[in-house]
């Protein structure tokens, strides 16, 4: 796909996380709360888990349905509407169960530590604005781990705000953390209507990530036309160094 030219240099790139900067999951979510049911409550573990698996599609399916205009909230409050006492030490090590469950699907694509150092070696500041319910500091842990943690100037997360991308505050957040304008920024992601067109709505330049496998219901119903297709991350350097030279190219 032959990219767009733009005669804005590019002063900063923001990341999607999941299916992005990580490869993308298929996941039971069910299984995902069983993990923690289990601790929590082992005798009544698969109805606790149908409860808190439907609870989690509720707030994402609103979330989707309000563009983004509600967020998901945070983690804590799937449990808190479960009557759950998140304070408890029971509660503690039901959660680091279900963490647990999740640490092999959150390791960091092989390409990004290379493309975040290229970009930020160009002088090109770097964010993540990822829709999660997850809490900061989880998100921090896996970025430690994974050696990624010194290579964001900001990171925002939709369980801290009161909008989700695709909506427009959404990205506005992380532009401004990052001090640059919206039209100096290009958004990195795998969703074409969270991702590249929330993105392109303020100004932003749109790179796809075609790798994930997304459910109908998350596909837009309308056409959305990135600026750059990347497949591969390590493109994403590629494509902005093409951006900045003004001059077009292929990614294949």
């Amino acid at each position: 796909m032959r990219m767009s030219v733009s005669k804005t240099r590019v002063d900063a790139v923001i990341f999607d996380w999941g299916g992005t900067l990580t490869p993308w999951h298929d996941i039971d979510l069910e299984a995902q709360w069983y993990a923690y049911a289990e601790h929590w409550d082992p005798v009544n573990a698969r109805a606790l888990a149908h409860r808190l698996c439907a609870a989690e599609l509720e707030r994402w399916q609103v979330q989707r349905e309000s563009g983004g205009a509600m967020s998901t909230g945070a983690l804590d409050h799937i449990f808190l509407d479960e009557g759950i006492d998140i304070h408890s030490a029971a509660h503690l090590r039901a959660l680091a169960a279900y963490l647990d469950f999740w640490a092999p699907h959150t390791y960091a694509d092989e390409q990004a530590l290379p493309t975040l150092e290229l970009l930020r070696a160009r002088g090109i500041k770097t964010g993540v604005l990822s829709n999660t319910l997850w809490p900061s500091s989880y998100h921090q842990e896996v970025f430690d781990r994974d050696g990624l943690s010194s290579l964001f100037d900001a990171c925002v997360y939709s369980s801290q705000l009161p909008v989700a991308k695709p909506h427009a505050d959404a990205f506005t957040s992380v532009a401004q953390l990052l001090d640059v304008s919206p039209q100096a920024c290009v958004f990195v992601g795998d969703r074409l209507w969270d991702d590249v067109h929330g993105a392109q709505s303020i100004g932003m330049r749109g790179i796809w990530i075609p790798h994930s496998q997304l459910p109908n219901a998350q596909l837009p119903d309308f056409e959305v036309t990135p600026d750059a297709v990347a497949n591969q991350l390590l493109n994403v350097a590629e494509i902005v160094d093409a951006w900045n030279s003004g001059t077009p190219a292929e990614i294949i």
